[in-house]
């Protein structure tokens, strides 16, 4: 577990009463050199070695940084953050413990995301990240990542310091190697989480399906390789899309299907579909949620920000893959034209189901999206990306999104993947009782199963429209898709756009 960034107790008071403006700081990287002065950071193995990049700042410092570090109780244990003002000639000294690993690009992501953390709250101009050895790419996405804010909304006392503006440079000694990395795979990326950040952070009343779909737009203006799709309510209606339009029906908001459709790989070459549920807000319809928290549904669209920015950084950094983003997109509302529990709908497949549950409708939009994905795109793989059930909250928290596909292989090339790439999955089973629970009367299934096993039910109903030939997998992402209190080095609290850096790196990882 990591622990909290530490900051002296007068410099977090004083952030907490006058809120700051907030800037994005710049990123760059230089030739390694030790500073003179100014605000630095630093990675500390266990230990505080009597060698290395610590040592030779220590020597600088006169011996006050292994002192300072020492008086607070600082070893380096991975992830701890010491900030400390005026050490020796450095206006300010951040310390990122590495733990025993001081190497893998997570370990480097997360130190970079906590120096973006503190530069944040960091009235310094320039922050000089000292790392001399490889990898140094890593950094710049953590901080990068580490340190993103949204406060457009906000209006800002213009007598309030001004902290978070200036630049984080990391210095290292093959700058060209790690600017070339940065500008070429992981900027993409970053800039790509950046925008379903922003996706899920805005409000209900600017982010719905039609916005959503011209926010797409601009993003992937100028982008090659790229085009874009809609279906709108007029055509569902005309192809019998009619499990998408039942959770619109209620809304003034028509849905929309959006499909960005990216071909960087050889032509021919089945596709991986990512498809996301776009839910823009959830009241639960007729099935009316409690009122307590309920703005948290302008992030029932998570899944549908996710699967799109993943092919986004996928099309500016020009994967050699063939991808393809669906995001079924829809208003959940309570009006008098809406779904209501009991009715029977036929979907595209022409497979009907019973609702029961009018607040069960991330699935209800997912499986005509998967359907009509499998039968126009042939796919390799199809994985779709929802905020589907709180039962999958309960059962693992926010350390792990739930998992669930029929094939091992699968499952366990994406739990390496998650591993990898800082977003964990962990698998949960898909039992045959799942489609018992909901079977009906008088339809082919009910969209819900009781109280029993809620996410895996939720996956079983999805499962049942993606025939058994076909590599799929399910990600319920409702504990992970926002953060409350404890942020992550690379995850800010708010949005996380949890996903883009798994499926990005998923989709060039090949299937054994």
């Amino acid at each position: 577990m990591l622990q909290r960034l530490t900051l002296p107790l007068l410099a977090l008071v004083a952030a907490l009463a006058a809120p700051p403006a907030l800037a994005q700081r710049t990123l760059s990287v230089a030739p390694y050199a030790l500073p003179e002065n100014g605000a630095v950071a630093v990675a500390v193995p266990k230990g505080l070695p009597d060698e290395g990049v610590f040592a030779e700042l220590d020597a600088r410092a006169g011996g006050a940084l292994r002192r300072a570090a020492t008086a607070a109780g600082f070893t380096g244990d991975r992830g701890v953050v010491l900030n400390l003002p005026g050490v020796g000639p450095f206006e300010q000294v951040v310390l990122v413990g590495t733990g025993e690993d001081a190497t893998s690009p997570r370990l480097l992501e997360d130190v970079g995301g906590l120096v973006g953390q503190a530069g944040v709250l960091s009235a310094a101009p320039r922050i000089a990240l000292l790392w001399p050895g490889a990898g140094a790419e890593h950094l710049l996405l953590g901080a990068d990542l580490g340190q993103y804010t949204f406060r457009q909304y906000r209006n800002v006392d213009p007598a309030a310091p001004v902290l978070g503006r200036g630049e984080i440079v990391v210095l290292t000694r093959d700058p060209d190697a790690a600017r070339k990395a940065w500008q070429s795979r992981w900027q993409p990326l970053a800039d790509a989480v950046r925008f379903s950040r922003d996706l899920v952070t805005e409000p209900a009343n600017v982010i719905y399906p039609e916005s959503f779909v011209e926010r797409t737009r601009k993003a992937f203006e100028g982008v090659p390789k790229v085009r874009i799709e809609v279906i709108d309510d007029r055509q569902m209606r005309e192809m019998g899309m009619n499990s998408l339009l039942a959770v619109g029906q209620g809304s003034k908001r028509p849905p929309r299907l959006l499909m960005v459709i990216y071909e960087g790989g050889p032509r021919g070459q089945a596709p991986v579909v990512f498809a996301g549920k776009g839910i823009t807000f959830d009241t639960g319809g007729i099935s009316i949620k409690p009122g307590e928290d309920l703005w948290r549904m302008k992030y029932d669209m998570s899944g549908a920000a996710v699967v799109t920015g993943t092919v986004l950084s996928l099309a500016r950094r020009g994967a050699p893959v063939n991808a393809i983003a669906v995001a079924a997109l829809a208003e959940n509302m309570p009006d008098g034209g809406a779904s209501r529990p009991g009715d029977v709908v036929r979907t595209l497949s022409g497979k009907t189901y019973e609702i029961i549950s009018t607040d069960a409708e991330g699935r209800m939009v997912l499986v005509d999206a998967i359907h009509y994905a499998n039968e126009r795109f042939k796919p390799s793989l199809i994985v779709d990306v929802a905020t589907l059930t709180g039962s999958v909250v309960t059962a693992l928290g926010d350390e792990y999104a739930g998992l669930f596909t029929r094939d091992d292989a699968l499952a366990s090339r994406m739990i390496t993947v998650g591993g990898e790439s800082g977003e964990e999955l962990w698998r949960l089973p898909l039992h045959p009782s799942y489609l018992r629970d909901m079977a009906s009367p008088i339809a082919d299934l009910r969209n819900g199963g009781g109280r029993r096993a809620g996410a895996g039910v939720g996956a079983a109903f999805i499962g049942a429209w993606v025939p058994e030939d076909v590599a799929w997998a399910h990600l319920d992402i409702a504990g992970m898709a926002w953060r409350d209190d404890m942020p992550l080095p690379t995850v800010p609290l708010g949005a996380s756009a949890f996903g883009v850096r798994l499926l990005d790196r998923l989709a060039e990882t090949p299937a054994e």
